[in-house]
């Protein structure tokens, strides 16, 4: 049997090859084939195509890339069984590979696309392109998995097993840009990722360019992980991305109407105001069954679905989702407003979003596959009963501000006779204590927020100081998050159900009410993705607390330094988390209200974090951005290696962090300060570019270290970068007591430490 497909495929990827080629194919005759035992070699030496696993299969592979990846595979169901077989131009000029008795065998499926290759489908031919996994790793028959494109507007892809009967992962819609299941999207695809979809053709393809001098492939693996694999050097492969890459990534891994979250343990909770289907089976850590609402729809419950029937019921937020599947696109739909009237008044509808650069999509059947991320997604409006939503809550909220309006006003009356008869009498006594902000005295709650008003436009909640214990179960050790220099961090839930953080200002933290005022008021200027946001404060006596928003995923020494969560944190994930840092620090210098000459306080006082703080701050009190650029390069030194900068000793040569550090790039051996944990899932290049950024950011002598807009640039683009200079200030450290060579002790560097802090 000829196979038209397969030739079409052959000459395609011979046509990205030098046009002089094409000679040496058509070579290739009935009467001179390609036989057993040779290869063709591209003039390019990119391509290599012959006969592999003991001559059984003819394939076509990368020349010269370990480990070697075959790409295509012309007979994948049909083993070769002689040793006459050859690969031969047919008379009609096809190509045909045939056994020992000239009886043709080439197959269509394939589990590899390079640049330009599609995957998708006609829909008026009914022709599908998948890709199909290997059986095995030295079984190239097809397998298990098929990853596909659905049919659906807006599309996704779809990793499927059991031959396409069962999902096992997708990548969210397809925004025009993006697939928006796929938060690091945008800055991880470097490679001209598009979706043609042509309507009156009836076909859509997904494919991708390939970049300058970068050697790459798309493949599903037999366990059904998709990966995308580049080769900047020509020598060794290294994945850039892959998928499924976290439990979460699993299709319907919490159920209907669970989520799934990464970072958290357990990783599944229901949607707000539903529950377990079955608590046996989540106790059980079993989260397939997922939730049931709590409270039946008004719309399901009443027969006659009257426009006012839905109208009892209404919307929660929830925010940064994947977006479940089996969605459906309202084309006729154009704001938001419009879309969630559509939903509302549309019994069968579930849940809405508008989605930037897509539109309306409505759901109708149960939410399944949804996930939560830290950063990116979609909001999602969740249909719920209206007593789920807070029954008769305009009522409520009439009289309620009804009465707090008139206690207000009653003790405010009461206080005001008070006041007037203790002066009279001469007997007040004011046993407030006092603090001072920008030189007036604050004596109450009241005052306080008074002065925030004033001088904050954003209006900075004042929380009340009993609230907060309740939230944080009297601070208890269970709530705490961290410590940082100016005190202990807790987490809290308030009785609305949001999640915050509480950061305690310790009596000998150094913090005073200068202090605590530039933290309160500026930073609640600031708007940035990468910065946290403060939400409010709360002051009583000598307790001063800054309240910000929660971050789900903990703070990042909290995986970085654990010997399993570490593992969590590839180099695609760190790589992102320094440019992520990178970027907030430029907001800071250059974006931001936040300014020098407004933060910076007369004081001789050096606070901070431990192993971060600069050598001209600890020593002479002297503070600059270069300050914060110092800390900077100590963050981007240990999340390469998972090394604490304050608990790493080299005994034997007498090293400290930062100098085994310089040690390693000055001989040539960066590489070896790389988390083993990171084996193969990093460029070399792109490591190395960070290693050499973080020293020259840790520099001793603040003028010699880069500047926020140069590390950004540094880290967006391949650049000639100047040579770090040795630290000397940090480079040896006095040990008496030979160890091990890493131990878990506090360094003796006692010149470094910084104003980063996780909260």
């Amino acid at each position: 049997m000829q196979m038209g497909t397969a030739v079409l495929f052959f000459l395609f990827i011979f046509s990205l090859l030098p046009s002089q080629y094409y000679a040496q194919v058509y070579n290739i005759t009935s009467s001179q084939p390609l036989a057993q035992g040779q290869t063709l070699l591209s003039p390019s030496h990119i391509f290599e195509l012959g006969f592999f696993d003991d001559n059984k299969y003819v394939g076509l592979w990368h020349n010269n890339i370990s480990p070697r990846k075959v790409v295509w595979v012309a007979n994948r169901e049909h083993p070769l069984t002689d040793t006459l077989s050859s690969l031969r131009i047919g008379s009609n000029g096809n190509l045909e590979l045939v056994d020992g008795k000239q009886n043709p065998s080439f197959d269509y499926p394939i589990d590899t696309i390079l640049p330009k290759m599609v995957v998708g489908f006609d829909s008026k031919s009914g022709k599908k392109k998948f890709l199909t996994a290997w059986k095995g790793d030295n079984d190239p028959s097809a397998g298990m998995f098929l990853v596909g494109l659905t049919p659906q507007t807006p599309s996704q892809v779809f990793i499927w097993i059991n031959n396409g009967s069962t999902p096992s992962w997708r990548s969210g819609p397809w925004d025009r840009t993006q697939f928006i299941g796929l938060p690091d999207m945008d800055h991880q695809y470097q490679s001209g990722f598009k979706l043609d979809d042509d309507v009156q053709l009836g076909t859509k393809y997904f494919s991708y360019e390939s970049v300058e001098n970068v050697i790459s492939y798309i493949d599903i693996s037999s366990e059904g992980i998709l990966n995308f694999m580049l080769s900047e050097n020509g020598s060794n492969w290294y994945r850039n991305w892959k998928a499924p890459e976290s439990p979460c990534d699993r299709y319907g891994a919490c159920g209907p109407f669970g989520v799934c979250r990464t970072f958290e343990s357990p990783m599944c909770k229901c949607l707000e105001k539903f529950v377990p289907k079955s608590d046996e089976e989540w106790r059980n850590r079993n989260w397939t069954g997922g939730c049931v609402r709590k409270t039946e729809l008004v719309c399901d419950s009443n027969t006659n679905k009257s426009i006012s029937s839905r109208a009892n019921d209404g919307f929660q937020k929830t925010v940064r989702l994947k977006v479940p599947d089996l969605h459906e696109f309202i084309t006729s739909e154009d704001t938001s407003e419009d879309c969630r009237m559509y939903c509302l008044n549309k019994c069968s509808c579930l849940a809405y979003a508008y989605v930037s650069n897509i539109g309306c999509l409505v759901w109708s059947k149960d939410l399944i596959d949804m996930q939560q991320f830290s950063s990116g997604g979609t909001d999602i409006f969740i249909r719920l009963a209206q007593a789920d939503l807070g029954e008769g809550k305009h009522i409520k909220l009439i009289v309620s501000l009804t009465v707090i309006c008139f206690i207000t006003i009653l003790g405010s009356i009461m206080f005001g006779l008070h006041r007037l008869r203790a002066n009279k009498k001469g007997k007040i006594k004011v046993r407030m204590k006092h603090f001072e902000l920008t030189g007036m005295t604050v004596t109450s709650r009241d005052t306080l927020q008074e002065y925030i008003r004033e001088h904050d436009p954003s209006e900075l909640l004042i929380y009340n100081f009993d609230c907060i214990l309740i939230a944080t179960n009297n601070f208890s050790v269970t709530n705490k998050l961290g410590e940082g220099g100016f005190g202990p961090v807790y987490k809290g839930k308030l009785q609305d159900g949001n999640e915050i953080a509480v950061k305690r200002l310790s009596s000998s933290s150094g913090q005073g009410m200068e202090e605590f005022k530039n933290e309160m008021l500026l930073i609640s200027k600031l708007q940035h993705k990468n910065l946290v946001k403060i939400m409010g404060c709360c002051v009583k006596e000598d307790e001063k607390l800054l309240i910000y928003e929660f971050m789900p995923n903990k703070s990042l020494d909290t995986f970085l330094f654990d010997p399993m969560k570490r593992a969590l944190l590839d180099w695609a994930r760190r790589f992102n988390i320094i440019q992520g840092v990178a970027r907030g620090l430029l907001y800071l210098h250059h974006d931001s209200c936040l300014k020098g000459h407004r933060i910076l306080v007369n004081t001789q006082k050096v606070v901070g974090t431990l192993g971060y703080i600069s050598p001209e701050y600890a020593m002479g009190g002297i503070f600059s951005e270069k300050s914060d650029v110092y800390s900077f390069g100590v963050l981007v030194l240990e999340i390469i290696s998972s090394k604490k900068n304050t608990s790493f000793c080299l005994y034997d040569q007498q090293l400290g962090f930062l100098a085994y550090a310089w040690h390693l790039w000055s001989e040539g051996r960066g590489l070896d300060l790389a988390d083993e944990v990171l084996a193969g899932s990093y460029r070399s290049s792109e490591l190395l570019r960070c290693l050499q950024i973080g020293l020259l950011c840790v520099q001793d002598n603040a003028a010699d270290r880069p500047t926020m807009p140069d590390v950004v640039f540094m880290l967006s683009c391949v650049t000639d970068s100047p040579q770090p200079k040795r630290p000397i200030f940090t480079f040896q450290s006095t040990v008496s007591t030979p160890q091990a060579q890493y131990v878990n002790a506090l360094s003796t560097n006692e010149a470094t430490v910084s104003l980063i802090e996780g909260r």
